[in-house]
């Protein structure tokens, strides 16, 4: 790594690479994120109802996705809205794990509920915004489970990296990055999806990377297109929203995908996946 990237980033220090090659890879239940597979996570942004998370992890494990996420505890900006099932949303993310195989990610809010969370989940995500709460980072480091790290709606890239280096230096090195999109003047989209924060993160980071382009786009239609192209910058995998029906959702129903439109990205991401040489986890009766 050039000398303007060190000392540029060089409060990260434990996060950077040393070497070119040299990576971290997180596995969680035998699945390798960062390792040369490209992990597909997906589900709904809320767990609602058994049915619906049963009905949800068992299509998109049929697709290849290799982790189940979906919210117990929802962060809303109106008080109004949904705000997740909580315990209940947990003890029906492990049974979905239970009848599916599928590893679980799902959120932590708050320092004092990480405990409880690591008990259900498999990774615990921290969200766009909890990314600075440094309380809640090393209450969800100290569990030993592997984080999932959102990059903040108004966070740089050196924000990001100094949040992961704090879990690291809580003694947790499994740190999954996530770019979701930023805040910016364009109000089209829901954020702006910073493709080259991805290039730039697998170049100076030994951390794998993820992206999540139903939160960048807020519309399910841009979400296919978004996808493929994080494939190209070389992102390790994808959290993707998905829900049987999106227009009856609870939360962020119109950047869901449906089961089919889920399917159908799936397949179109393969050959993607094998141009870069990256393995693929999509069955062949999907491609």
């Amino acid at each position: 790594m050039g000398g303007g990237w060190i000392e540029q980033f060089a409060d990260a220090p434990d996060v950077l690479k040393s070497a070119p090659d040299q990576k971290t890879v997180v596995w969680v239940r035998g699945v390798a994120i960062g390792g040369g597979e490209f992990v597909t996570m997906a589900g709904p942004c809320s767990v609602e109802t058994e049915r619906q998370l049963m009905e949800t992890a068992e299509r998109v494990a049929a697709a290849g996705a290799r982790v189940l996420r979906g919210g117990a505890f929802k962060p809303r900006s109106s008080p109004y809205a949904f705000q997740g099932l909580g315990l209940e949303g947990l003890k029906l993310l492990a049974a979905a794990r239970e009848a599916t195989g599928l590893a679980i990610v799902t959120e932590v809010m708050a320092a004092a509920d990480a405990p409880l969370v690591a008990e259900y989940a498999d990774i615990l995500q921290i969200g766009s915004r909890s990314m600075e709460n440094y309380a809640l980072l090393e209450a969800a480091a100290k569990t030993g489970r592997p984080i999932l790290l959102k990059r903040g709606m108004v966070a740089t890239v050196a924000d990001l990296l100094r949040s992961a280096q704090c879990v690291v230096s809580y003694g947790n090195p499994n740190v999954i990055l996530c770019e979701r999109g930023i805040r910016t003047f364009e109000t089209a989209t829901r954020n702006t999806f910073d493709v080259t924060a991805i290039v730039m993160l697998k170049e100076i980071a030994r951390l794998p990377v993820i992206a999540d382009p139903s939160h960048a786009a807020g519309r399910r239609s841009l979400v296919p297109a978004l996808a493929r192209s994080a494939v190209a910058a070389g992102a390790d995998g994808l959290l993707v929203e998905v829900h049987p029906h999106p227009d009856e959702a609870w939360s962020d129903g119109e950047q869901s995908l449906t089961f089919a439109e889920f399917d159908a990205m799936m397949a179109e991401l393969a050959p993607w996946c094998e141009l870069r040489g990256a393995r693929s986890c999509v069955p062949e009766t999907v491609a």
